[in-house]
């Protein structure tokens, strides 16, 4: 089962060109899985090791009922998935005759509407970051570079130099599966960008990273981690109470654009989504907007227009 695993991470790796932090999903997903047969002690052949021809639809039903007692519906989905692309790579490598995770059933999930800003909260975020100092002219690039762009926080602390023309108003973003996609900066952003490269020098340090656009104080490439720290930092500043992740300053850039009439497939282009009906789930209305169009149309939401002379009337008294 362990070599069997390699061979599908190896062909993940080559084959399909995976991430990274990818692969180190479906290695932890499909490890999980192992385990959880190891302690069954079942699955096993003759000479007792954990052979994949053994395993049938009824263990991976017993491992998914584990997993609900502690793991939401979008995690037991997401191992679920990474079980079926798994056995559908043995079946194609003629090590089984069918994927025995075809026969269990997905959760069902709720479809719910991404966290985002309101547009006020968004740009009182904006500019939250004191630019007096260069941590913060950072801080506003990286902020106003997620709003404009609607980056995955993985692509954004992947930008190199190179990456970013000011003078064009793009940055080419390397994405999921190394698609490669242009994406337009706003004015804004491109202000806050050349505030803070004419500045980058000062975080150049000891470790001395070279190509990499936004730095740590210590002059190495900025983590993840430390994106979500710094806005959570900023949140907390301009007092904005409700939880957001850095991807939810992506839910905002694709809400706000639609919400504003953009068409749905340049989002969908921007954002680099495969599939259309990814983007879709961002087709939400705002409330205010929802409460606008019902006032505006529903018969029962309008005074007669006698009544509306009255009250104009009254006000004018």
């Amino acid at each position: 089962m362990k070599k069997a695993l390699q061979d599908f991470l190896q062909y993940l790796r080559v084959e399909k060109n995976y991430s990274d932090h990818t692969l180190r999903n479906y290695e932890s997903d499909l490890c999980q899985f192992i385990g959880f047969l190891g302690k069954r002690g079942e699955d096993k052949d003759s000479s007792g090791l954990m052979v994949p021809q053994q395993v049938g639809h009824l263990d991976i039903r017993a491992y998914l009922a584990s997993l609900y007692r502690r793991n939401a519906k979008s995690s037991v989905a997401r191992k679920l998935s990474s079980l079926r692309s798994f056995f559908a790579y043995l079946v194609r490598q003629g090590e089984i005759k069918q994927n025995p995770a075809d026969m269990v059933s997905a959760p069902k999930m709720g479809k719910a509407i991404p966290d985002f800003l309101p547009v006020d909260e968004t740009f009182q975020l904006m500019h939250g970051p004191d630019t007096d100092n260069v941590l913060g002219s950072r801080d506003r690039a990286i902020l106003e570079v997620l709003y404009s762009c609607g980056l995955r926080v993985s692509e954004l602390t992947a930008l190199n130099l190179a990456s970013v023309d000011l003078e064009l108003g793009i940055i080419r973003v390397l994405g999921k599966g190394d698609r490669e996609r242009v994406v337009p900066v706003g004015s804004k952003a491109r202000d806050a960008l050349s505030g803070y490269m004419k500045r980058r020098g000062e975080l150049l340090g000891m470790e001395m990273e070279d190509e990499a656009l936004f730095l740590n104080n210590r002059g190495g490439r900025l983590s993840s981690r430390s994106i979500s720290r710094l806005l959570k930092k900023h949140m907390l500043r301009c007092n904005i109470g409700r939880p957001l992740s850095p991807h939810g300053l992506r839910h905002s850039f694709a809400t706000h654009l639609l919400d504003a009439g953009a068409d749905l497939r340049a989002v969908q282009e921007m954002l680099g989504h495969v599939s259309l009906s990814t983007t879709q789930r961002y087709t939400h209305l705002s409330v205010d907007k929802l409460m606008a169009e019902y006032d505006k149309a529903h018969p029962r939401s309008r005074l007669p227009r006698r009544e509306q002379e009255k009250q104009e009337g009254k006000e004018d008294e």
